[in-house]
């Protein structure tokens, strides 16, 4: 008898009787995985729009994979309404969390352990700026919103625009002015539609291919390079204002990417 035999008719009874507690033991383990993590905190955002929101003003759109010159871009929820079409991104994080709208990563705290995440703002300008040409639509009418889901408290001051779950219904019913007719909103919702991939995993797992080589893209990237699109920082002198003659750092995508820091 070998040692696998041993130890099979030595465990055995103990997983006849326990047995359900390895299952458990595993179900705890996949729910605690960033995938499932992300599945939860879009559910959260999707109950919550169900609940909260006038299905007949307020159309939702779940993950949303659109086409992009380097590959694609996936949008978490859009919705689409005569007060603007707000695109948004969830996190399902708990601890400390330390940002500004400036900053390239952010801070998770646990406890002493300290984990950066990239800045969630920048994260959805990519989102906004691929619905904006895609649907062909002014910019002054998308809406960047970022939802923390889970048990995070926000450490910094956070922009009106980054919300704890129990908020993003107040932003967005926070807009009452109309910006789009009916007849705009039926054509934005048939354009979101057509030009998005069909959701299936195939799709979600090429998605995640190519966020894996962007990230690791990024990493290789020289430390003066653009914290919105990762193209390199040019020095610049400012020609006219208040700052002639001063220098400064501008994107080297310009105008299609207007970016500047300070020398």
């Amino acid at each position: 008898m070998d040692i696998n035999q041993i130890l099979l008719q030595a465990f055995a009874p103990m997983i006849a009787s326990y047995g359900w507690l390895f299952v458990l033991l595993i179900v705890i383990g996949f729910l605690k995985t960033p995938f499932m993590k992300g599945v939860i905190g879009e559910a959260l955002v999707n109950l919550a729009a169900a609940f909260f929101l006038d299905k007949n003003i307020y159309r939702l759109f779940k993950n949303v994979t659109l086409p992009t010159e380097d590959g694609t871009t996936q949008v978490d929820h859009v919705i689409v309404s005569p007060y603007g079409i707000f695109v948004i991104e969830t996190k399902n994080l708990k601890g400390w969390i330390f940002g500004n709208a400036q900053q390239k990563m952010w801070t998770q705290q646990i406890y002493k352990h300290k984990n950066q995440f990239q800045n969630p703002l920048h994260q959805n300008y990519k989102h906004t700026q691929t619905l904006q040409s895609a649907l062909e639509i002014e910019p002054s009418k998308l809406f960047s919103l970022v939802v923390f889901v889970g048990d995070s408290e926000f450490k910094t001051p956070m922009p009106e625009n980054v919300v704890y779950a129990g908020g993003y219904i107040r932003f967005i019913k926070s807009k009452q002015q109309r910006l789009l007719t009916e007849n705009e909103v039926t054509e934005v919702c048939r354009k979101i539609q057509a030009g998005r991939l069909k959701p299936s995993i195939k799709t979600h797992i090429e998605h995640v291919r190519h966020v894996k080589s962007i990230v690791e893209q990024k990493q290789q990237q020289p430390e003066n390079a653009c914290p919105k699109c990762g193209k390199p920082m040019i020095l610049r002198t400012a020609k006219t204002g208040d700052n002639q003659g001063n220098q400064f750092w501008g994107c080297s995508a310009y105008p299609r990417c207007r970016t500047v820091k300070a020398v």
